[in-house]
């Protein structure tokens, strides 16, 4: 069963620090960098069309992460960015001034030296550290915390970094990461913040508006009326709901904010309204391991509750429901292959709408226009073939979803 809440919005501040860190002229200069790799390709927005009219909404569209690339996730997006803006300041340059291309002129390079980057992941931002310092002919070490499927471990090694699976859950993992960078002299790539540490998760959040720009332009003029957007820690989610919020302004989406409910800081720190955050401890167990994260980012926070509209706590069935529809589409449809924490967002958006209760919350109707991001592909391929194909977490048990 899942938990739904509806959020009233604190006083809104000043927004003219989101129009500078999360607006469409900042989203358009993260773009700009994020482009000059040779890798690079606008990652396809799907049309759901047959989805739609079964679920009676108008429309249906999915962005599909497992092109972003070649790395099946969207995760590179925050990191790669943030590492731009760390070598920036060692370089003396704008970051806007920096390409792949300049990164790796010689002289470049022999100014910045020998560098390490220190992360803990629960795979896929890991991946997207240990990929960006490979492309750079940089180090990277990762951190991965206990119950990670060892096929993501071997992607991150894949790319020469040194990484390691703990024997703690993912925020003590980010604590002996920490400890890591200190003893090493490294870089700590982190999308979550603390005392001190708030410029680093600024640019991996602003990282990921790379999406919202580029959905914005394949959109051509539709305007989404409810987004679903997963949470880990919150990052991708501030940065998104911030970006949509000052490009639609005064006709912002409805925002739904959806999480694994062994892993719900972001729900319980809304749910609870007290001005300060919520964490959750223990095993932090669920499928939808790139979710499983127990302490929010404040600067992540900061947006949500300023442009968040509902917040869910729900169980791995959902997301399962949703690989299972992603990935078997109606006639007509394309199929996209998203992995547990990449298909969570459509997943509720379908049960939600289908229950009465929770739907009087989310207000999808006929006319509702559907946006999600799907942001990963299958990352633990076994994994993902155990839930597609074997039926693995079905909807058998549960009930509706609850208010």
């Amino acid at each position: 069963m899942a938990e739904l809440i509806h959020y009233l919005h604190q006083q809104k501040e000043d927004n003219l620090s989101v129009v500078n860190h999360y607006g469409y002229e900042q989203a358009e200069k993260v773009c700009r960098f994020h482009s000059s790799f040779p890798e690079y390709t606008v990652t396809p927005l799907v049309r759901l069309e047959n989805l739609a009219k079964l679920f009676g909404v108008k429309d249906i569209y999915v962005k599909d992460e497992s092109y972003r690339f070649g790395l099946n996730a969207f995760k590179v997006l925050g990191g790669s960015y943030a590492i731009a803006c760390e070598l920036a300041k060692r370089l003396q340059l704008p970051v806007e001034e920096l390409t792949y291309d300049k990164l790796m002129a010689p002289e470049v390079k022999q100014k910045l030296g020998e560098l390490t980057f220190v992360t803990a992941t629960d795979g896929n931002h890991g991946r997207g550290v240990a990929w960006t310092a490979s492309r750079l002919q940089q180090k990277a070490i990762v951190l991965m915390p206990k119950g990670t499927e060892l096929a993501r471990l071997e992607a991150i090694r894949d790319f020469e970094a040194e990484a390691y699976i703990t024997d703690v859950n993912y925020d003590d993992t980010v604590r002996m990461a920490r400890k890591i960078a200190a003893e090493c002299g490294g870089i700590m790539v982190q999308d979550t913040s603390w005392e001190g540490y708030e410029d680093v998760p600024l640019h991996i959040m602003q990282g990921y508006t790379t999406m919202g720009y580029e959905i914005v332009q394949q959109l051509q003029g539709v305007r989404p009326t409810h987004v679903f957007l997963q949470a880990g820690v919150g990052a991708m989610a501030g940065a998104v709901a911030a970006f949509l919020a000052d490009y639609y302004k005064a006709d912002k989406p409805i925002i739904t904010i959806v999480e694994p409910e062994k892993a719900d800081c972001i729900f319980k720190t809304a749910k609870a309204d007290d001005g300060r955050l919520h964490n959750v401890t223990g095993a932090l167990d669920s499928i939808m391991a790139g979710l499983c994260c127990g302490e929010p980012c404040s600067l992540a926070w900061d947006m949500l509750r300023r442009y968040a509209d509902n917040f869910a706590s729900m169980p791995d069935e959902f997301a399962a429901y949703g690989m299972r529809v992603l990935g078997n589409p109606l006639s007509g449809d394309t199929a996209i292959v998203s992995g547990e924490s990449g298909a969570a967002g459509l997943g509720f958006a379908l049960l939600g709408r289908s229950d009465v209760h929770a739907n009087s919350l989310l207000q999808l109707d006929e006319s509702s226009v559907v946006l999600c991001i799907s942001t990963e592909g299958d990352t633990a391929p076994a994994k993902y073939r155990s839930i597609v194909w074997s039926g693995e977490y079905s909807l058998d048990k549960l009930s509706s979803v609850e208010k």
